[in-house]
């Protein structure tokens, strides 16, 4: 797999775009942790929140600055609409080994993906997968939805983004240089993807701004999209604002593929 992150990865810019937190509680109230071997002795954790045993599952790739456990909170309100929820940690966040790289955040996210079909079965659980991207968990999202058309039967990104350059022109870092070829092969990328797809954004969103919500949603390829726009709603308080037609977004997703 060609290194098209290797740009970044390389760069001083890799210590701005990382917020690993090593905080990790016991799963509880009937969820689980799975660890994945991804490189040597490196593993990821995942938590799984199991509503039921034929259910669709969402592969969730958390936001930056999150952790798995936090999403003990957040799993109740896809358990009661009947969504089996797993999210995935990355290097150096939680209980999860190493240091976070973009090349490595991509490869470990296709090691998680060939790995859950017999992971969940391990458990006496089987069922169909939607992958699901929060801000910088859209890249891990959208590289599977590309690379897996066949296995992965929706997408779904919330406040995610199609231009990384644009994204640190608008946080105001430090360039890594020339991002021209990352960003046409991104744009590619997202071409690329035909399945259905649902895109969730603030309407408010000040660390990722919506015009790239909406960029994301006019470049995928998808016959079958949808965007949701969450009136004032910005980056970090999403899911708060308007809680029910967030959910309501996933829920009627979830039921159409």
């Amino acid at each position: 797999m060609p290194d098209h992150y290797a740009v970044i990865d390389n760069s001083i810019l890799l210590r701005y775009l990382f917020y690993p937190r090593r905080q990790h509680s016991k799963a509880r109230d009937g969820a689980y942790d799975l660890k994945v071997p991804v490189a040597g002795n490196i593993e990821i954790v995942c938590r799984a929140y199991p509503a039921g045993v034929d259910n669709h599952w969402i592969l969730f790739f958390h936001g930056n600055g999150e952790v798995v456990s936090d999403y003990d909170q957040l799993a109740p309100l896809y358990r009661k609409r009947g969504i089996n929820l797993l999210v995935a940690d990355y290097r150096g966040y939680g209980a999860s080994g190493g240091k976070p790289t973009f090349h490595d955040l991509v490869a470990d996210a296709r090691i998680i993906f060939e790995t859950l079909d017999e992971s969940i079965a391990a458990e006496g659980y089987q069922g169909r997968w939607v992958v699901m991207g929060r801000s910088l968990g859209s890249i891990s999202a959208l590289e599977l939805a590309s690379a897996y058309p066949q296995e992965i039967v929706g997408l779904i990104i919330e406040s995610g983004f199609i231009s990384i350059a644009g994204l640190i022109h608008h946080l105001g870092l430090p360039s890594p240089g020339d991002l021209s070829a990352l960003e046409s092969f991104y744009r590619k990328l997202v071409e690329n993807i035909v399945m259905p797809a649902l895109i969730i954004h603030g309407e408010s969103d000040r660390l990722v701004p919506l015009i790239q919500g909406r960029d994301l949603f006019e470049t995928l390829s998808s016959n079958n999209k949808e965007l949701v726009v969450i009136p004032a709603a910005d980056h970090n308080d999403i899911m708060f604002v308007d809680s029910t037609k967030y959910m309501d977004a996933i829920d009627d997703f979830m039921r159409r593929v």
